[in-house]
């Protein structure tokens, strides 16, 4: 099917999908302590609940991505959203941990397969200028739904643990919705999968890994991209995990208050990101991601030596502009740097790689918590944020040196 240039009603099935991603941690993140509570479990252990998924994510993102390229992405991408429900849903009954966290782990498979699907989707039905706004609009749903969900789950939790669950099952009718509005991209008229091909499914793994090691060496930006993917993740949790600590010490310490202000930080992203289009038709996509670098750096600084509740609200929005622009750019990348017929492959690495941000990023910077405190670890996020703009910077300007002097 050739791609798009307009914006049909497949379009908010896909943003409205991708929104899910976010949802699948947010959504139950306020009852974690009452879940410690009602199953007798350590805090550690209540922990998993947010975790698993992102680990399964992990491990599960270059399988989906494998199956994207033989078969097109609506496929996985429904059959995502029926995983999904049920693995999100299946909290809403069982009663144990241990069902409990297996219904994580089917989660994470069907969220992996939702994130790929989406990205892979937008890449077959858009083109150009389309393309760009859907990215954007897709990177500014994550944005608003980290945003909104952790508030939907915290008053769903008021009436129990298990409530927030239940939300999980929206993807069920969502499923139905995509069947019909979503169109098959890749299908062949004798029904194989354009990109896909017994051949490539015969390929023994060393063959399949030479091959994608020979993408990465003849296309040097692509591993650039999954750096920028796994920095900006970890420095994204870097908000999401020392922000509450630092915010009583400003005076906000109610759970409500300080929801707020990640808010504001999801808020500010949405912002940035659903312009998108418009942005990078008027700068370069590294322009964007290098002011996307100095906001970090600004906004981590600020937070390292702001004093008042007021002066605490600037530095998560320049945080949350920056996520705006970096997301929906890092997407685009691999669209233009992957082979066409392995997009679904290098795409999955997005959220390999993103996803291993996250859950690095308190094993990275948590340790500092005891030696300089948690403006310290904002000031170390300033300095990696900065090195990333210098960085960039200076390959932006050899690369202008280099064409003025062709």
């Amino acid at each position: 099917m050739a791609p798009s240039t307009t914006h049909g009603r497949e379009l908010w099935v896909i943003v409205a999908a991708a929104t899910l991603t976010v949802m699948a941690g947010a959504i139950v993140a306020p009852v974690v302590p009452q879940i410690q509570r009602e199953l007798g479990v350590s805090g550690t252990a209540a922990g998993l609940i947010i975790t698993t998924h992102g680990g399964v994510i992990v491990l599960a993102s270059p399988l989906v991505g494998a199956l994207v390229d033989r078969v097109g992405p609506r496929r996985p991408f429904v059959g995502g959203l029926v995983v999904y429900g049920l693995g999100g849903g299946a909290g809403f009954v069982v009663d144990g941990f241990g069902p409990l966290l297996a219904s994580r782990v089917v989660l994470g498979v069907g969220t992996a397969a939702v994130y790929t699907a989406v990205t892979v989707l937008i890449y077959d039905l858009y083109e150009g200028q389309a393309m760009e706004r859907a990215l954007g609009y897709r990177s500014s749903a994550n944005s608003l739904g980290a945003a909104v969900w952790p508030l939907v789950g915290g008053a769903a939790g008021v009436v129990a643990w298990n409530v927030p669950f239940g939300i999980y099952l929206v993807a069920l009718p969502l499923g139905l919705v995509a069947v019909a509005t979503v169109p098959e991209t890749r299908s062949t008229p004798d029904g194989t999968s354009e990109a896909g091909g017994s051949a490539g499914s015969r390929a023994s793994l060393s063959t399949r890994l030479a091959a994608t090691l020979a993408t990465f060496r003849d296309r040097p930006g692509l591993p650039l991209v999954y750096l920028l993917a796994f920095g900006a993740n970890a420095l994204l949790y870097v908000v999401v995990v020392f922000y509450p600590q630092f915010l009583p010490r400003v005076g906000v310490s109610s759970s409500l208050a300080i929801s707020l202000y990640l808010a504001a930080n999801g808020a500010a992203g949405g912002v940035a990101a659903v312009g998108y289009d418009r942005l990078v038709d008027r700068a370069a996509r590294s322009t964007l991601v290098l002011v996307a670098l100095v906001c970090w750096t600004v906004g981590f600084a600020l937070a390292a030596v702001v004093e008042t509740r007021a002066g605490a609200v600037v530095p998560v929005v320049l945080l949350g502009l920056g996520v705006g622009l970096v997301f929906p750019s890092t997407f685009a990348w691999v669209e233009t740097f992957a082979p066409a017929e392995k997009t679904g492959q290098f795409s999955s690495y997005i959220a390999s790689f993103g996803y291993t941000g996250q859950f690095l990023s308190p094993l990275l910077f948590g340790p500092l918590v005891p030696l300089v405190g948690v403006r310290g670890v904002f000031g170390a996020a300033a300095g990696v944020a900065g090195v990333g703009a210098l960085g960039l910077g200076v390959w932006a300007w050899r690369r202008a040196s280099a064409v003025a002097d062709a």
